[in-house]
């Protein structure tokens, strides 16, 4: 039984006007539902930065999700503005996340070091920018999982100290 809810959050213009399918996000509900995080939500918008930030709020503040994870938008080009749109709403950065998954995508592929994912937490969620192909989102993800559920429950509130 599932106990963590999650939302994704697909950002493409061409998966938005219907041009592109969205495989990320089967990726990511895959692996999601390995571990019994139940994805509750999904949605997606184009690049636009206050469509992103607005989403994550409803995510966030509406639907009080405890996961939302952002597929796409996390590099350097002019419409990749994930990354903004979620420092915007984030009450608290959680840089390790991102660095972690950079560091372990960079022993894959060199274009990891361009990465601008952030992480950081609103209200009770965390939120984490995931890289917009199937395998980088898929990679990536795998590398953060097994912090996920004691991260949550560390924002929840548990006040048992971090034991490893």
């Amino acid at each position: 039984m599932a106990d963590i809810t999650a939302a994704i959050l697909t950002v493409s213009d061409r998966g938005s006007r219907g041009e592109r399918e969205d495989t990320s996000s089967l990726e990511i509900r895959t692996l999601l539902e390995s571990v019994f995080i139940a994805v509750v939500h999904y949605d997606m918008v184009p690049d636009e930065k206050s469509l992103i930030a607005g989403k994550i709020r409803e995510f966030a503040d509406d639907k009080k999700v405890d996961l939302i994870l952002t597929t796409g938008g996390t590099g350097v080009s002019p419409r990749d503005v994930t990354p903004d749109a979620t420092l915007e709403v984030i009450e608290k950065e959680i840089p390790g996340i991102a660095e972690y998954m950079r560091m372990r995508s960079a022993t894959l592929t060199p274009h990891a070091v361009i990465s601008r994912a952030v992480a950081g937490i609103r209200n009770n969620s965390l939120i984490i920018n995931l890289p917009g192909s199937p395998k980088g989102a898929r990679e990536n993800l795998s590398f953060i999982l097994p912090a996920l559920r004691h991260a949550i429950e560390k924002i929840k509130g548990d006040p048992f100290e971090c034991a490893t």
